[in-house]
């Protein structure tokens, strides 16, 4: 388990000038399943958005993180944990954090965020009421985006394999979104399940001869281990397509998406009016939004694809 204290605690540490602060500031607790550039980004935003705010690490409050390192028993630890040190707010970052949180505590506010179902992974009542202690920022991904991404830059494609983790509800209700998109166009989903990271790999290579190109959604344990995935299929010459946009400078060939940066901001907005003294439950859940165009020219060029020049013009990121 990775733990870290920022601000007044290690200032306090260093040399006891911050005790005063420290004695003052609300403890915020932060925790992710997992370390991947998408979540740290999050964590990252939120931490920016509370200073932003005028909740400033080390002054206002006190920030403590830890990851649970992809393994949820570590998750359900850590939230029980944090519940048990009475901090202001705690933020999980990804459905296992989050619904940890929620079942640790009923009453200190649990913002979540990058939870692609808070409805149906039962964190809220609704999007609009969420009721309770419970509220945060969705990362559902735009699937009919990625779909129409898909026929565009290979419109040759009949068949798509899905990498995913069938533990982790986001990606179940990605998966059945999926599903239901490439339906819609005539396109077959073939799955490619992966329990854990050690398995990603394997599922990648299950795809060679059954799938034209790969999808990955937000899934964490797949996004854990991208670069495996990524160099099983450019071997394979199989276009991979990834909800996270993070995942085209690691070896994806393009997403169309949201900057995770910004859901972290829109997490750390939240956390702030709660600090404020808003409640959670009458804070409705906020939805990113954006269809950023991330495009990768140098796995084009490895699995023999050509970029359009249409596509080239309106992307956002191209990776060379």
């Amino acid at each position: 388990m990775r733990r870290i204290v920022w601000g007044a605690a290690a200032l306090l540490l260093a040399g006891g000038v911050a005790a005063p602060a420290l004695a003052q500031a609300q403890k915020v607790a932060i925790t992710a399943i997992v370390d991947h550039p998408a979540l740290n980004a999050v964590h990252e935003g939120a931490v920016a958005a509370l200073a932003k705010a005028g909740f400033n690490d080390g002054k206002e409050i006190a920030v403590v993180f830890e990851s649970a390192q992809g393994q949820p028993a570590t998750a359900v630890q850590i939230a029980r944990k944090f519940v048990g040190e009475r901090p202001a707010v705690v933020i999980g970052i990804s459905t296992p954090s989050a619904q940890a949180l929620a079942a640790a505590t009923k009453t200190i506010p649990v913002v979540f965020s990058a939870v692609t179902d808070p409805v149906g992974a039962q964190l809220v009542a609704s999007a609009e009421k969420p009721g309770g202690n419970v509220t945060g920022v969705s990362d559902r991904a735009p699937i009919d985006d990625q779909v129409a991404l898909i026929r565009e830059l290979t419109p040759d494609v009949k068949t798509v394999g899905v990498l995913f983790n069938p533990g982790e509800p986001n990606s179940v209700t990605s998966v059945r979104e999926l599903k239901e998109a490439a339906e819609k166009v005539g396109l077959t989903v073939v799955e490619a399940p992966a329990t854990k990271t050690a398995e990603v790999q394997g599922a990648a290579r299950s795809l060679v001869g059954k799938a034209d190109a790969a999808f990955v959604p937000t899934d964490n344990t797949v996004v854990s281990a991208l670069e495996a995935v990524s160099g099983a299929l450019v071997a394979a010459k199989i276009p991979l397509y990834a909800a996270d946009t993070d995942s085209v400078a690691r070896g994806a060939l393009a997403s169309v998406g949201f900057n995770y940066r910004q859901v972290g901001e829109q997490t750390g907005e939240l956390a702030a009016r709660i600090l404020k003294g808003e409640k959670p439950g009458d804070l409705p859940v906020r939805f990113a939004q954006g269809t950023d165009l991330y495009l990768n020219k140098g796995v084009a060029a490895k699995i023999g694809v050509t970029l359009p020049e249409a596509a080239l013009a309106r992307a956002v990121k191209v990776v060379d």
